[in-house]
């Protein structure tokens, strides 16, 4: 034990918020480790005598009711995480096979369970994921009260240790699906997690793909969804988000939000992400095959007012909306990273003033911000960030198609897009895939 001791020392002896204290309780004398930037000292030193004078007054052995109430631990690795991770370890003179991991008292470091903030909640549950795993777990519990819910714990990195847990539903869970993502956890051991793209490395999955791989999702009526229709739902400790294996195409359109409204309302809403989708991917590149490539399809009134329109401006039309388009990525950027209190106001004031200023210039044409406001707008009916700006990079493959070869150049980025979607897997299932059940993941 002493020369555990002196190796805790060394290693986090340099920490001005590492603490040992040597106690004596009822002729055991005994020592406690933690760090004071984690542990509410003075708390959980109470707590030990309240569990020494508990031991007392049922008469039993103070160590073995400690023992008890804790966690034996023999391995160097395993010491220096928990303190790491906030437990307060207990040290014997008279007993130096083990120490011991008990609870503490910590300080109040974690936010409460709030609203969401990447997406609004319309007649559904308010609450949201935040960055304690097994608060995240709770939380999921809370939704899904069942005896086939299962939980398994995974240790994952080599020089800074990471909580992940999954969760699945044992009667409807993929076994295949399963088993991959286990082993790979499992066998992930090694890589840091400091980042969902780490995550990524453990999973095997491309970090190069413009598709989001794992659907990430702060509401846990939609994680609860996800894991009774046969999905995995990853935690990982410091990330308020669900982030569920795999990642599907439908989870750009449906929101298990939506099912709180009748049917015919649902179908609505979801038939309008789809086609909010579409006219995001087409109409830039739709713009640009009409106005250069194929103004012959247009009605002669209709192409003579897009000219008169575009009378004066020195660019092709193509540089044009390029144009346009990197300003507008950089405002919605800018939109994101500025504090919120001024954030939309400035932005939405810069957007029009840019716009202005651009048609004043005869810099572009009236007819291009109409297009670039209603490809805003549609954007932002897609669910999920990640999915928001898929949806984004990929209209520019449309757009280059569209500016070569006018509206079948549109038809063939169109089916481009849709062979890539199709030819994705994540674990073994389609990115078409609808059917999660047992079995059921080996086809779209």
């Amino acid at each position: 034990m002493g020369s555990l001791l002196s190796s805790l020392k060394d290693k986090l002896g340099d920490n001005d918020d590492f603490f040992i204290i040597e106690e004596k309780f009822d002729q055991i004398r005994f020592g406690v480790i933690g760090v004071r930037s984690l542990i509410d000292t003075a708390k959980s030193m109470e707590l030990i005598e309240k569990h020494v004078t508990t031991a007392a007054l049922m008469q039993k052995e103070v160590l073995d009711y400690l023992v008890s109430n804790g966690k034996r631990m023999t391995k160097e690795h395993e010491i220096i995480t928990a303190i790491l991770e906030g437990e307060l370890i207990l040290f014997f003179e008279d007993y130096q096979d083990f120490m011991l991991s008990i609870e503490p008292i910590r300080m109040p470091l974690s936010r409460s369970v709030e609203q969401p903030t990447n997406g609004s909640v319309l007649q559904g549950p308010l609450n949201s994921f935040n960055e304690e795993r097994l608060v995240n777990i709770g939380i999921l519990r809370k939704r899904l009260v069942s005896d086939q819910l299962r939980v398994k714990d995974f240790l994952i990195g080599k020089r800074q240790k990471k909580n992940v847990s999954i969760s699945y539903d044992a009667a409807s869970v993929d076994e295949k699906l399963l088993h991959k993502t286990v082993e790979l956890l499992g066998n992930g051991s090694d890589t840091d997690l400091h980042s969902i793209q780490d995550l990524m490395k453990v999973l095997k999955l491309s970090p190069w793909s413009t598709v989001g791989r794992i659907h990430a999702t702060e509401i846990p009526q939609q994680a609860a969804s996800c894991v009774l229709k046969g999905r995995v739902v990853v935690f990982v400790d410091g990330f308020p988000f669900a982030y569920i294996l795999p990642s599907t195409f439908w989870d750009i359109f449906i929101l298990e939000n939506d099912n709180n409204f009748p049917m015919p309302i649902t179908i609505s809403i979801r038939l309008l992400r789809f086609i909010g989708v579409m006219i995001a991917l087409i109409a830039p590149g739709l713009y640009v095959a009409l106005v250069a490539v194929n103004p012959e399809v247009l009605r002669i009134e209709l192409a003579l007012s897009i000219a008169e329109s575009r009378n004066g401006v020195p660019y092709p039309a193509l540089v044009e909306i390029i144009l346009m388009l990197i300003i507008l990525e950089l405002i919605v950027e800018a939109s994101i990273r500025l504090p919120k209190s001024i954030g939309p106001t400035i932005t939405m004031v810069g957007g029009i003033i840019l716009g202005q200023a651009a048609v004043d210039a005869k810099l572009v044409s009236n007819l291009l911000i109409i297009v670039l406001a209603a490809t805003t707008i549609a954007n932002a009916t897609v669910i999920g960030y990640q999915n928001l700006i898929t949806i984004r990079m990929l209209k520019y493959t449309i757009l280059i198609l569209a500016s070569i070869f006018g509206v079948f150049g549109i038809m063939a980025g169109v089916f481009l897009i849709c062979g890539y979607f199709a030819s994705i897997k994540t674990l073994g299932v389609p990115y078409f895939n609808m059917n999660f059940s047992k079995g059921g993941t080996s086809s779209g």
